[in-house]
C-alpha cells in the first residue's frame, strides 16, 4: 500500500522559512518522480517544484525560484521542501505527488500540511 506523509507544515511570519518533509512508503522510491503542490482556498491545486529519480532534473514554478529548494534522500524515502523567505501568499495546503513517469503508474498523492504565513 503506497503512502505518503508529509510534515513540517506550521505558522511563520513572513521572511522565515520552513521545511517540509514528505516520507513515502509502499514505492520504490528511486524510482519515482516526488512533487510538491499546493492549494490555497479558492484556487487550484498547483506545481510547486519536481525532482527526478536521479536528482539532477529539478523544476520550479517561478513564484518560488530563488526561495524553495526541493531535494530527496532515497535511504530515508523521503523527499523535502525547504521554503526560505515565505510570503503571505505561499499560505496553502501543501500536497506531496509521487509518480512513475516511464510505466504510467500514480501519482499518489499524501494529505496535505497546512503552510500559513503571517503578514
Amino acid at each position: 500500500q503506497v503512502q505518503l506523509v508529509e510534515s513540517g507544515g506550521g505558522l511563520v511570519q513572513a521572511g522565515g522559512s520552513l521545511r517540509l518533509s514528505c516520507a513515502a512508503s509502499g514505492v520504490p522510491f528511486s524510482t519515482y518522480t516526488m512533487g510538491w503542490f499546493r492549494q490555497a482556498p479558492g484556487r487550484e491545486r498547483e506545481l510547486v517544484a519536481r525532482i527526478g529519480p536521479s536528482e539532477d532534473s529539478t523544476y520550479y514554478t517561478d513564484s518560488v525560484k530563488g526561495r524553495f529548494t526541493i531535494s530527496r534522500d532515497s535511504a530515508k524515502n523521503t523527499v523535502y521542501l525547504q521554503m526560505n523567505s515565505l510570503k503571505p501568499e505561499d499560505t496553502a495546503v501543501y500536497y506531496c505527488n509521487a509518480r512513475n513517469y516511464y510505466v504510467g503508474v500514480g501519482p499518489y498523492w499524501g494529505q496535505g500540511t497546512q503552510v500559513t504565513v503571517s503578514s
